[in-house]
């Protein structure tokens, strides 16, 4: 048996006529940055996301670092994260100089909670990141209402949430600005890194524009010190060339969490909570297990592929070690880092191999020591 974690190839095999017509639009082009296949892209993916704006760029950190350079938030300021979320949320709010405040996530949904909002606030506080972990929406409304409250700012960070609604609203929309990432795992992936900034804010789509492409919006004019993050013309063309499929993977993810939902033990497991509210697209299905390393060798040894998404998270890490925090600062997200396991998940895994996986989890929790 040879079952992976997520299969890259199978979605390009499905659309090779699509892709390799993309390659060929750009090559014959002749035109690889800010071209027409990254203007198209923007208006589609904006479309699709129900916002007004779309700017291309480089990867998802750099979308969500723009954004928060965008909105003048640097040195001094304050902006809240979740404990519990990739260490490329942190990282976007040091790179614009400010600091990142964490806060305990909702243990049902592993997402922010609004409920612990209101005491992470100070004078300093810019703006509140809210993560769609592993593909399932925030409360947004909550964080909204907390956040419009005090002044400030809501970003998402969509990196994982591609197509996921928020009581019939499409993640990328439900908040100021949102950013996306583009890399290859993901539900709408690239063949190489890629990003993109949503919202419905003219200005900020502008400023995001000119701070990307070096500061700059007519060429040699520089008007701020600006970056290099632009989304190229073939990463957008392979985009464009998902992006019609993108409802239908993630109909294919919905139906396999489906079967994991219905037959996975939930005496043995913690399994994935989804509130009323939300329709998530499954990047990632993460189970808990007090014995998560026994079940993840057990699957390795069946052949099956899994992942923890994530061993370590951002206040241990050492590269915020300035920040302090000692283990026990936040236990939800520490109890959460040392349980979680991502099975295999993707559009191409299929109802059988989704058995397997089953089969396989059952077999660990009844024998293994």
């Amino acid at each position: 048996m040879n079952i992976p974690f997520l299969d890259l190839k199978a979605p390009h095999e499905e659309l090779r006529t699509g892709l390799r017509d993309a390659f060929d639009r750009v090559l014959d082009s002749g035109w690889y940055i800010h071209g027409e296949e990254v203007k198209q892209f923007e208006l589609e993916f904006a479309e699709y996301c129900q916002v007004e704006h779309c700017v291309g760029v480089g990867n998802g950190l750099e979308a969500l670092h723009l954004i928060l350079r965008a909105y003048g938030i640097g040195d001094g300021d304050e902006v809240i994260v979740p404990s519990n979320t990739y260490i490329a949320t942190w990282l976007a709010v040091s790179y614009a100089g400010a600091t990142p405040v964490p806060v305990e996530p909702d243990e049902r949904t592993y997402n922010i909670d609004p409920l612990r909002l209101e005491s992470a606030i100070t004078p300093q506080t810019k703006a509140i990141i809210a993560v769609h972990l592993y593909g399932q929406p925030a409360d947004m409304d909550a964080i909204n209402a907390i956040a419009r409250k005090n002044d400030i700012k809501v970003i998402e960070d969509a990196a994982q949430a591609h197509g996921a609604y928020y009581k019939g609203r499409r993640v990328g929309s439900l908040g100021d600005a949102a950013g996306f990432s583009f890399y290859p795992g993901k539900n709408l992936g690239a063949i190489g890194d890629g990003g993109a900034v949503t919202t419905n804010d003219a200005a900020l789509a502008q400023r995001i524009r000119v701070l990307g492409n070096y500061g700059s919006l007519v060429k040699y004019h520089n008007e701020v010190k600006g970056y290099n993050s632009r989304l190229d013309e073939l990463q957008a063309a392979v985009l464009r060339a998902k992006l019609p499929k993108l409802n239908e993977w993630n109909a294919r993810r919905q139906a396999i969490a489906a079967q994991y939902l219905n037959q996975l033990d939930a005496n043995a497991l913690v399994l994935p909570h989804v509130p009323d509210w939300a329709n998530p697209v499954w990047h990632l299905f993460v189970v808990r297990s007090q014995r998560r390393d026994a079940l993840q060798k057990q699957l390795g040894n069946a052949g099956i592929g899994s992942m923890i998404h994530y061993p370590i998270p951002p206040h241990l890490q050492l590269a915020y070690g300035e920040l302090g925090y000692a283990a026990g600062a936040f236990p939800i997200a520490e109890a959460i880092h040392r349980e979680v396991l991502s099975l295999p998940m993707g559009p191409h895994l299929g109802a059988a191999n989704a058995m397997l996986v089953i089969a396989a989890c059952a077999k660990d929790i009844t024998t293994s020591p």
